[in-house]
């Protein structure tokens, strides 16, 4: 997993090139309109139930555009809101809190949602020992804030990229020549790179779950697409001697049924691919 400076910097990079985006050389509707030295206040309303995420992502973005912004928080990050609630109030400079309004409603809408679905895969799997992952189905360019609303909802994240953790697929396995000869040409390259990157390995089947525990050397193990039957036979196979997680097309109403099987993790790309925005708005006062 990448260091909490690392994902400060993902951060600073999503703001300002959203404001970038989003701005341009001048926002000209609030220049025309608005004078330099007005003051307005505005408040975020909820207007849908749900989890709340990205008030912090909130008061960076309004850091950033002003410092001069203050934010008065009411509610906070993966909190349960219903439709009237105010997450927060922002006063200052008026074309400073609508220079940032965009950047804010539209980040904050999509991470509640995440965080909220994320949170019902949590609960559905409490009393097990399954966590439940997120995956790199993302947003190109906004990966931090989607992983950060995982998070928030209870869920824990996979890796970031393809640079903080070994993966090896089944394309990997095939352009390789077969399990057994991917898993050891990665140790050999781990080894002569001198990387200690944990190296997960995706198992179709029983017979590749043998495989790679003949190999060994696996962090953990991805029974991916395994029915409940093969998934038990699979983490009874590999008897604790590396993590177990289960994947592909586990939904709402099948993730408790993959939690009993006894695996320690569950992924699912639907939490960041498949959500629709919490709705959101930002008003003045």
């Amino acid at each position: 997993m990448i260091s909490k400076k690392q994902f400060r910097k993902e951060i600073d990079i999503i703001i300002a090139n959203a404001i970038r985006e989003d701005v341009g050389d001048g926002d000209y509707s609030s220049l025309a309109c608005i004078s330099e030295d007005a003051q307005g206040k505005a408040r975020l309303l909820v207007k849908q139930d749900g989890l709340i995420a990205g008030v912090e992502f909130a008061r960076q973005v309004f850091e950033y555009v002003d410092p001069g912004l203050e934010m008065e928080i009411q509610i906070k990050d993966g909190s349960r809101v219903s439709k009237g609630d105010i997450c927060f109030f922002v006063s200052g400079n008026s074309q400073s809190i609508l220079k940032a309004e965009r950047l804010v409603l539209n980040a904050m809408q999509r991470m509640s949602a995440i965080t909220t679905k994320t949170n019902e895969y949590v609960k559905k799997v409490e009393g097990t020992k399954a966590k439940i992952l997120d995956t790199r189905k993302t947003t190109p360019g906004i990966r931090a804030l989607e992983k950060w609303a995982v998070s928030i909802g209870g869920g824990e994240n996979h890796r970031f990229g393809l640079y903080d953790m070994i993966m090896l697929k089944d394309n990997h396995i095939d352009f390789c020549g077969g399990v057994g000869k991917a898993i050891a040409k990665t140790k050999a390259y781990l080894k002569d790179q001198k990387l200690s990157l944990k190296m997960i390995v995706e198992a179709r089947n029983l017979s590749e779950i043998e495989q790679i525990l003949e190999a060994g050397g696996v962090y953990r193990i991805l029974i991916d697409n395994f029915n409940y039957e093969d998934t038990r036979k699979a983490v009874e196979l590999i008897n604790g001697s590396c993590l177990t997680e289960s994947s592909g097309g586990i939904t709402l109403e099948t993730v408790r049924k993959y939690a009993e099987c006894g695996v320690d993790y569950i992924s699912s790309g639907a939490l960041t691919h498949s959500v629709h925005n919490l709705d959101l708005s930002l008003k003045a006062v």
